[in-house]
């Protein structure tokens, strides 16, 4: 059940707010990493959305202006929205690659290799429920946007 503000029904988000759901991604991810909750690639996601669905807590979606007319990627993203709506699974769009490669490994190269960050899983840890404030702010961002049918909602992470 969806319930929301006059000014969460109206669309806009602030710059305020967005500006505070990109810092919550920021401290998911960060958290993330060192408990190997990180799946990235689009090929890899999909085998681990495969497998284990149940244990993924959000999908990001990675873009830059180039990936737009890239229409192979756009089909990859399009099956993996449906199949991340079908689970239940919180979704968003990031527009800053670049960005999001600093965030996860200072330089988006994995073993000398670019990564291919256009699709990113953060799981939940095996050890135990994780209870991270920061993954909260952003699957309620996620969800107020889905009230709004806005189901992937688009974030600009901001340079640093």
């Amino acid at each position: 059940m969806c319930k929301m503000t006059f000014e969460e029904l109206s669309g806009d988000y602030s710059a305020e707010r967005m500006d505070t759901v990109a810092k919550a991604l920021e401290e998911v991810l960060s958290s993330a990493l060192p408990q190997g909750c990180i799946t990235v690639g689009v090929y890899e996601a999909a085998k681990s959305l495969n497998v284990d669905p149940d244990n993924v807590v959000l999908c990001i979606l990675a873009t830059d202006e180039d990936d737009v007319k890239d229409v192979a990627l756009q089909i990859h993203f399009t099956l993996i929205q449906a199949f991340c709506c079908e689970n239940d699974i919180n979704i968003l769009r990031v527009n800053n690659t670049r960005r999001l490669a600093e965030i996860l490994d200072g330089g988006g190269k994995q073993g000398g290799e670019p990564m291919d960050l256009h699709c990113v899983l953060v799981t939940s840890p095996q050890s135990s429920s994780w209870k991270d404030p920061a993954l909260s702010k952003v699957n309620r961002f996620c969800r107020e946007s889905r009230c709004m049918d806005q189901w992937v909602p688009i974030i600009n992470l901001p340079e640093r």
